[in-house]
């Protein structure tokens, strides 16, 4: 039963790619900023997608071990391609409608500050600004693919 887990090239080569293109991130963002990020190591959306490398990693390693005329394959490849298109479209969207909602946060907490001094009722708490980098752009899309298909091919002559 271990001997199954641990040989589970699908599984590895998947979560081999989530871990690599979280780390990339860390380095990309110090060439970009010069200052070290290292939560980025477990945060979501940026470059590459961590999502799309999984994904792909996954297919690619049944498509080597089950067969890409199998339906495994094709479950996974589906999955992928929803995954991916989730990453650019409704995860982004809603980053950016992140975005919006922190700069009203934003003004109405400034309102907050301005009005202190017709405060007629107990202070507020200050409204807390919400997570905007959720999803991808369609490259860190497409790059973080392209590296689960790397990943996926380099391991494979490990199992």
């Amino acid at each position: 039963m271990a001997n199954d887990f641990l040989d589970n090239f699908p599984l590895w080569a998947a979560l081999l790619a989530i871990g690599i293109a979280q780390f990339i991130k860390i380095p990309l963002h110090f060439l970009t900023t010069k200052t070290w990020m290292w939560s980025l190591m477990f945060s979501t959306g940026g470059m590459p997608s961590s999502h799309s490398s999984a994904v792909t990693a996954l297919s690619t390693a049944v498509g080597l071990r089950e067969g890409f005329g199998s339906n495994m394959f094709a479950i996974s490849a589906i999955l992928g391609v929803i995954v991916m298109f989730d990453a650019a479209g409704v995860r982004r969207h809603a980053g950016m409608q992140a975005a919006v909602l922190n700069k009203l946060v934003d003004e109405f907490n400034h309102l907050l500050e301005n009005m202190k001094v017709f405060r007629a009722r107990p202070a507020q708490e200050k409204a807390k600004k919400l997570k905007e980098l959720l999803g991808h752009q369609p490259i860190e899309v497409l790059i973080g693919g392209t590296l689960g298909v790397v990943v996926a091919l380099l391991v494979h002559p490990l199992f």
